[in-house]
């Protein structure tokens, strides 16, 4: 065998230590990626994902992953294959039960009357106590199911004598069509779909008033947030002008806008049923966001309301006693700065 002489040596040793130099740089830049969990609520940031402008300012990988709802997020994120996530507040409520290290980091969006019990035409029921005996679809662990029990409990309903049935949306939308299920609680782009054929029974927004508001929002795994704090206030920025954007033109987001075909690509919504859908939520402000009533307090107080109400259905074992440790208002306060 040929030993190579010094000089080679010296070159040999160089090369290695420069290609690991290289190799720890592109371990360093591969880091730069997020999954990012999203569902189909019909949110003004859908055009922020459309645009690219929130790769475009950050440098990082953006994995866009569509889920059929807050349960299949937060399993997402408990596995570690998802490192932000679209959840509403019962989904993240239960999270945060079970100890997952999570923290809620914006309000997509106060749910206010974009959720609804429908009744099919010609199901007789006119009425929460005619549920009796009927199917009705939501998917479990989501905004829309806590609210139909909080419903059923406040009509004096025994949800024993009801069917309940855990389904998706999509899997919502084609019980409908078949016939199958006799009403359904659940959010656009499906709530449209069935409304033509359908009476409303109740709205989240009514459920709400009596003391049990809804909310959407993105929650981030703690210690990924923390080691990717630029990403998290750029990503909030990004959110909060998308928001803003709406807010001063709604009126001009019509079927033929881009900004419409862009909600209605992302979660699959029919393009012309998106305005009146989305004039159904309300979008905080980012001083909203950070204020009592929201990640000041207000959404910490609502988890700890859907905890008790879930624990009183056996969906998790216990309450934690400070929901407040799974909100943060760090990166809003520092987009405001």
């Amino acid at each position: 065998m040929n030993i190579p002489n010094r000089p080679t040596r010296r070159l040999i040793l160089w090369a290695a230590a420069s290609g690991l130099a290289l190799a720890g740089s592109a371990v360093q830049a591969q880091t730069k990626e997020v999954t990012i969990a999203h569902q189909d609520m019909l949110d003004p940031y859908r055009i922020v994902m459309e645009s690219g402008e929130l790769e475009k300012t950050t440098g990082y990988k953006i994995n866009w992953r569509m889920f059929g709802g807050g349960g299949d997020v937060i399993r997402a994120m408990a596995s570690g294959d998802v490192q932000i996530g679209e959840v509403g507040s019962s989904p993240l409520t239960a999270a945060a039960s079970q100890g997952q290290d999570v923290k809620l980091f914006w309000i997509l969006d106060d749910i206010a009357d974009a959720e609804a019990l429908i009744a099919r035409n010609g199901s007789g029921i006119n009425g929460m106590k005619d549920l009796k005996g009927k199917k009705v679809a939501t998917p479990f662990v989501s905004t829309s199911h806590y609210q139909l029990m909080v419903e059923m409990k406040l009509e004096g309903v025994d949800p024993k004598t009801v069917t309940v049935i855990n389904m998706r949306p999509p899997e919502i939308a084609a019980a409908w069509e078949r016939g199958d299920i006799d009403a359904a609680f659940i959010w656009d782009p499906v709530l449209s779909k069935i409304k033509g054929n359908g009476k409303v029974i109740a709205t989240s927004g009514t459920i709400g008033k009596k003391g049990y508001p809804t909310f959407d929002g993105y929650a981030v795994n703690n210690a990924w947030a923390q080691k990717n704090e630029a990403f998290m206030v750029a990503f909030v920025k990004a959110m909060a002008k998308a928001d803003a954007a709406y807010r001063a033109n709604a009126a001009k987001w019509t079927v033929d806008s881009p900004e419409v075909k862009a909600v209605a690509k992302w979660t699959k919504a029919d393009a012309k049923d998106v305005p009146a859908a989305m004039a159904l939520y309300r979008f905080p402000t980012l001083a909203e966001q950070a204020s009592p009533a929201w990640l000041g307090g207000g959404a910490a107080k609502a988890m700890t309301d859907t905890a008790a109400f879930l624990k009183e259905q056996g969906r998790i074992q216990e309450v934690k006693p400070n929901y407040g440790d799974f909100v943060t208002t760090k990166y809003v306060n520092e987009a405001m700065k």
